[in-house]
């Protein structure tokens, strides 16, 4: 095999292999791969991981967790509103209490945004939950 060949086998194997891991860092495992939950991603890098982590840890004492929380992977009309009206006032979360306070994004997201972003969080870090439309966050009070 002539090594202009060989080259350009070993430049395009590099390229792939930097293609998959550019992949695999930009959603944590067991993210959703749908369209809605891409952008969630974004929008929750944009507005929400500096409170509750990339990782979706939260932070203690102050913002619960994502990851694994029943309010965010159950019935979708509870993590609507929080995300749409905002929360105050402590939550308990796996039996520990936090006390920050959770702003309303209504005004500051459309409700696509608030759907998008609200699919990611209950697809990504473990959580299995269903997507989240724009029609149930504008039905949403």
């Amino acid at each position: 095999m002539p090594k202009r060949w060989i080259t350009l086998a070993v430049i395009a194997a590099i390229a792939t292999s930097l293609w998959a891991v550019s992949i695999e860092t930009r959603a944590p495992a067991g993210a959703a791969t749908n369209d809605a939950a891409v952008a969630g991603q974004k929008i929750y890098g944009a507005n929400c991981s500096a409170c509750h982590g990339a990782s979706g840890a939260g932070l203690a004492g102050e913002f619960p967790p994502l990851a694994g929380n029943s309010m965010v992977t159950g019935s979708p009309d509870k993590v609507i509103a929080a995300v749409k009206n905002g929360l105050t006032g402590a939550i308990t979360v796996n039996g520990k209490t936090y006390s920050g306070a959770m702003p309303a994004w209504k005004g500051k997201l459309s409700n696509t945004d608030i759907a998008d972003v609200i699919t990611y969080i209950r697809s990504a870090w473990g959580n299995k939950a269903d997507a989240v439309t724009e029609a149930q966050v504008e039905a949403s009070k």
